[in-house]
């Protein structure tokens, strides 16, 4: 049985949502209400997150190379436009992008 860090009384399991709608675990103390993830629970949200947020693109010819179509939601958060440099950092397993 997990015990609250602040008063010792009993945790309970429950669930809840980010502000971004994102569902999650958690344990709530029955005494004062203070609430704990452990690092699994914690883990999860952060995954949970990262999929959230992914957005995706398909690559298309153009000539003899390939371009990719920016999301909308990106080029207005970044506030590109057209001629822009952007930066490509080739990393294990990925691309980083810099604008």
């Amino acid at each position: 049985m997990k015990k609250c860090s602040t008063c010792k009384k009993e945790l309970v399991f429950k669930t809840g949502r980010t502000k971004d709608n994102i569902p999650y675990q958690y344990y709530s103390c029955t005494k004062c209400g203070e609430e704990f993830l452990d690092m699994k629970q914690l883990g999860d949200v952060a995954q949970k997150y990262r999929e959230y947020k992914q957005m995706k693109a398909k690559l298309s010819t153009w000539g003899s190379s390939l371009g990719i179509r920016i999301p909308k939601e990106l080029v207005q958060k970044y506030k590109l436009k057209p001629n822009n440099e952007v930066t490509f950092i080739p990393e294990e397993g990925s691309i980083k992008i810099l604008v």
